[in-house]
C-alpha cells in the first residue's frame, strides 16, 4: 500500500496567456462529461408529466403554427416542397441550435456548487449541456422522417452530409453558448439577454422563408454571416433535394469556425475568475 508521503502532489496553477488551451485535459476528465450529459438528461424529463413527448412536441407544434401563418395564410414560398416538411426540416438543427444555446449560456452559474467546491476544466460544464440536447434532436428526427413518407419524398446520397451537418450545428451553438457562459458568470444580464436573442436568430435565418428572398451576390454573402443560414440550407438540401447549397455555406462555416476558436481562447483567459466571481 502506498504511503501518504509516497503519493504525489498535484499543483494546480492557472493558465497564462490566450493559449493556455488544454484538449488533452478535457480528454482525461471524458467520464465527468458523461455523468454531467446524463443528469442534464434525466433532470431534463424528471416529474414531467409529458416525459420525453415534449421532444416530440415541441417541433410539431411550432410547424402547425408556422404552417397556418406562413404557408396558409401570407403564402410564403416552399421551393416547390410541401410547407409542413419544408418548415420542419429547417426546425430541427435550429431547435437543436436554440436548446444548446439556451442551455450552455446558463451552465457555468448554474453549476456553481461545482465550480467553487473541485477543480475540472470548467469548458466541460458548457460542452455537457450541449451534449445533452441531441437526445431530443434525436427523437424529434424520427418524426421529419416520418413526415417525408407521408409525403412520399425519400433521402438520396445527399443524406450522408447529415452527419456534418448536425457537428456543425453543435459547434454553432457551442460557439456562441461558451462566450455567453463566460459573460454571464460576470454579467447575469446575459441570461435574460439570451431568450430575446434566440427570438430574433429565428426569424433571421431562413427557416420560414426560402433563402432565395434574399437577393443574391453581396446581400446574399452577408447573409451567410449567420452561422445557421449555412446549416439551415444544408438540412433541407440532405434531406429533401432541391437547389445545392451555394458560398453562403461555405461564410456561415468560417464564423463558426471562427466563433468556435475564439471563444474557446477567451473561455479559458476567463476560467481562473470563475470560481471567485460565479
Amino acid at each position: 500500500m502506498t504511503s501518504r508521503s509516497e503519493m504525489p502532489t498535484v499543483i494546480l496553477r492557472p493558465s497564462k496567456g490566450w493559449l493556455g488551451l488544454d484538449l488533452k485535459e478535457l480528454w482525461r476528465y471524458r467520464e465527468l462529461i458523461y455523468f454531467l450529459t446524463w443528469r442534464d438528461i434525466k433532470v431534463r424529463y424528471k416529474q414531467a408529466v409529458l416525459g420525453i413527448a415534449w421532444a416530440l412536441l415541441q417541433p410539431l407544434l411550432t410547424m402547425l403554427i408556422s404552417t397556418i401563418v406562413f404557408g396558409v395564410l401570407l403564402e410564403v414560398p416552399s421551393q416547390g416542397m410541401p410547407y409542413p416538411l419544408f418548415v420542419l426540416a429547417a426546425l430541427m438543427p435550429w431547435s437543436l441550435f436554440a436548446t444548446s444555446l439556451q442551455k450552455s449560456s446558463i451552465s457555468l452559474v448554474g453549476n456553481a456548487n461545482l465550480i467553487t467546491k473541485i477543480y475540472f476544466p470548467r469548458l466541460i460544464i458548457p460542452i455537457s449541456s450541449v451534449i445533452a440536447v441531441l437526445v431530443d434532436f434525436a427523437i424529434s428526427l424520427v418524426v421529419l422522417l416520418a413526415m417525408m413518407i407521408f409525403y412520399e419524398i425519400y433521402p438520396t446520397w445527399n443524406v450522408l452530409w447529415l452527419l456534418p451537418l448536425v457537428i456543425l450545428s453543435v459547434l454553432a451553438a457551442l460557439a456562441v453558448g461558451i462566450w455567453l457562459s463566460a459573460l454571464n458568470v460576470q454579467y447575469r444580464d446575459v441570461q435574460h439577454m439570451v431568450p430575446f436573442l434566440i427570438q430574433i436568430w429565428m426569424y433571421a435565418s431562413p427557416i420560414v422563408y426560402p433563402i432565395e428572398t434574399i437577393p443574391a451576390g453581396i446581400w446574399r454573402t452577408l447573409y451567410g454571416l449567420n452561422p445557421m443560414v449555412g446549416v439551415v440550407q444544408g438540412f433541407r438540401w440532405a434531406l429533401l433535394g432541391g437547389a445545392a447549397p451555394d458560398m453562403t455555406m461555405l461564410v456561415s462555416a468560417g464564423v463558426v469556425l471562427l466563433l468556435f476558436i475564439s471563444g474557446l481562447f477567451y473561455f479559458r483567459r476567463m476560467e481562473k475568475t470563475f470560481a471567485d466571481i460565479v
